[in-house]
C-alpha cells in the first residue's frame, strides 16, 4: 500500500535563494538579448534599481572587455532600422538619442552598404505599385511618407520619379 506524500509545511522547506545578481551580470544579461549602447544600459540597469555610479562601472568593465561597443550598437541599428524602411535622416537622429557622437553616427551611416535612394524606390513601389509615376496626388503622398520615414530630399525625389519598368 503506497502512502501519499504530502508536501512539507512552508516553515520546514529549506529556501534556495538565488544570489543577487552583480550590476556587471544584469547588464550583460541585457547584452546577451541585443547589443544596446552604453548610454541606453545604464539608463536600464539605473531604471532596475542601480546605483548610477555602479550602473557606469558595470556598462565601463563590460565595454573593456569587449562585450559593449558602441559601434557595434550602432551598425545593428543602423541595418535593422534601414530594413524596416527607415532613411538616414531618422537613424540618424534616433542615434543620438542613443548618445553616439556626431562622428560616429556619420562614419556608420557612410559605411552602410545599402543604398538609401534604392531603399526609398523599393519602399514606394512596394507601397503605392507603378502608379506614382503617372498620378501627382499618389506621388505626393508617396513623397510625404518617405520624408516621414526619415529619407533626404534627393533620395525622395528619385523614388517618386522612377520608370515603373526598372
Amino acid at each position: 500500500m503506497s502512502e501519499d506524500r504530502a508536501d512539507p509545511p512552508e516553515n520546514t522547506r529549506s529556501k534556495r535563494r538565488r544570489p543577487e545578481p552583480t550590476p556587471t551580470q544584469r547588464a550583460l544579461g541585457l547584452l546577451v538579448r541585443r547589443e544596446h549602447s552604453q548610454k541606453e544600459l545604464a539608463r536600464k540597469l539605473t531604471a532596475r534599481g542601480i546605483e548610477a555610479g555602479d550602473a557606469q562601472a558595470a556598462v565601463a568593465k563590460l565595454r573593456e572587455a569587449g562585450w559593449q561597443d558602441d559601434t557595434r550598437f550602432a551598425e545593428s541599428l543602423v541595418r535593422n532600422r534601414a530594413a524596416a524602411g527607415y532613411g538616414p535622416v531618422r537613424i540618424r537622429a534616433e542615434l543620438g538619442m542613443h548618445g553616439l557622437g556626431r562622428d560616429a553616427i556619420s562614419r556608420v551611416l557612410e559605411d552602410f552598404d545599402g543604398g538609401w535612394a534604392e531603399n526609398a524606390r523599393d519602399l514606394v513601389r512596394r507601397r503605392f505599385g507603378p502608379a506614382v509615376a503617372d498620378d501627382p496626388d499618389l506621388r505626393r503622398k508617396a513623397a510625404d511618407f518617405l520624408i516621414r520615414r526619415g529619407f533626404e530630399a534627393a533620395s525622395v525625389r528619385s523614388a517618386t520619379r522612377f520608370d515603373p519598368d526598372d
